[in-house]
């Protein structure tokens, strides 16, 4: 067990999903077409793997709630797929598709977890991306009136809302990061700017229909270290649009001042005071520092830096450092002073069953156990942190990499779509249930 003595009793634990991810079902129950449907289909997942499936979790969902109510958490963090409610993003309303959260939501609430609800996990609407998606200022109202309709369907038994979860990295990933075409900038200055914008029009949407929300958002902050001491200011303007582009106009009101070139033509007068609207906590999604260096060739000078030798790395080449995660969190209180939920944390691994049908993953334990202490550390060192949610309750589809990556708790054999916990699920039950009894 993790050896903890700051963390208050009424911490909370909880694990987190995302709809694309583990929902499959893509063309069941009226859902129209995502972009990650669509980077499916055109081949740019590994092993040409689709969401299609996924965990079934659309058709399974009570076996998945059962898994968490023995696990022993308070809470768990799920999106809502957009193009499940609004097959075109704006418009008709799919009423299918809104009940199947009223199910999985009374479902949560009859087992005693408290259902967490993201907006936006990176699935938007096909149709709306066909006319420009987050680059199309008209996004911020069509982001409003989908926040609007969760708001209302929902906000009866959900008061636990974020609005974005990693906007950095899903606009990064997709307008910048690696591309040489540098006219290409302007796309990803529109992008961060029109995203911060349907942040604050979302925020006051909930405010104004659900009584005693609970609002923040989500961001994934990781140190950005220079390859090389040459490589120092391409690390300080990775950082900036990785771990402040959208914090800090959403919780400070401003943008960082190495970003505002590419801003400001897209800055309107009202901006900033409708992006920086009052919220209740910070969202902190954790992995591992990243490394920079400086590339000309690269869009806004930055790419990934090769890593120092002899780091310690997950099975999947990620850097394990739990102190970086404790100085994280210590940074985010520091500069944000809100209470911080760690919403992500997890390691990624190959697992399979052994001979005897268990998966045993002592990696996973061993990272668990490590960076919780480092997370009472930095509670003990003055963080306000209230809250720790894993990645993931399931192996599930990860993105670029398909299936070919494991971050669950649970062993998901995509074949039968059986679940088997893994020894990391009993060892993370024990140490909640050790925690909550102080």
């Amino acid at each position: 067990m993790p050896s903890l003595t700051a963390l208050k009793r009424d911490f909370i634990w909880g694990v987190s999903t995302s709809s694309f991810q583990i929902e499959g079902a893509t063309q069941e129950g009226g859902r129209g077409l995502s972009i990650w449907d669509t980077y499916c289909r055109d081949g740019e997942i590994k092993n040409h793997d689709t969401g299609d499936v996924a965990c079934d979790h659309y058709h399974r969902y009570a076996e998945d709630v059962a898994l968490m109510k023995t696990l022993g958490v308070q809470a768990y963090r799920f999106s809502v797929a957009w193009p499940r409610l609004l097959p075109q993003g704006r418009g008709a309303v799919n009423e299918e598709g809104l009940a199947f959260y009223d199910r999985l939501i009374d479902e949560l609430l009859a087992a005693g977890i408290e259902p967490w609800l993201c907006l936006y996990h990176w699935d938007l609407p096909q149709a709306l991306e066909d006319q420009g998606g987050w680059m199309n200022r008209e996004s911020v109202t069509w982001f409003t009136d989908y926040a609007t309709l969760v708001a209302k369907r929902y906000g009866d038994r959900v008061k636990r809302f974020a609005t974005f979860n990693e906007p950095s990295i899903f606009s990064l990933f997709s307008r910048s990061l690696g591309k040489r075409d540098r006219s290409a900038d302007d796309k990803l200055h529109r992008t961060i700017h029109h995203v911060n914008l349907a942040h604050g029009a979302a925020v006051d949407v909930l405010r104004a229909l659900v009584p005693g929300a609970s609002i923040g958002s989500i961001h994934n902050v990781q140190p950005i270290l220079p390859s090389t001491p040459a490589d120092a200011a391409a690390a300080e303007v990775f950082g900036a649009y990785w771990n402040e582009a959208y914090p800090d106009p959403q919780f400070l009101g401003t943008y960082p001042e190495i970003m505002l070139p590419g801003i400001q033509p897209h800055l309107q007068p009202g901006d900033l005071e409708r992006i920086h609207r009052p919220l209740d906590w910070f969202g902190l999604n954790h992995y591992s520092p990243v490394y920079a260096k400086a590339d000309p060739e690269a869009m806004m000078g930055f790419n990934w830096g090769d890593r120092p030798p002899g780091l310690p790395l997950t099975p999947i080449d990620w850097p394990i450092n739990a102190p970086a995660f404790r100085d994280t969190l210590l940074r985010v209180h520091q500069r944000y002073k809100l209470p911080i939920y760690v919403t992500e944390n997890g390691y990624g691994s190959n697992d399979e069953p052994d001979a005897n049908g268990a998966v045993v993953d002592p990696g996973r334990v061993g990272f668990l156990r490590d960076y919780i202490e480092a997370m009472d550390q930095a509670v003990a060192q003055g963080a306000d942190v209230r809250g720790y949610f894993v990645w993931s309750l399931l192996d599930n589809f990860e993105w670029d990499s398909g299936y070919s990556v494991r971050f669950g708790l649970t062993y998901v054999d995509y074949k039968t779509l059986k679940r088997i916990p893994k020894t990391s699920f009993h060892w993370f039950a024990a140490a909640i249930k050790a925690a909550r009894q102080g």
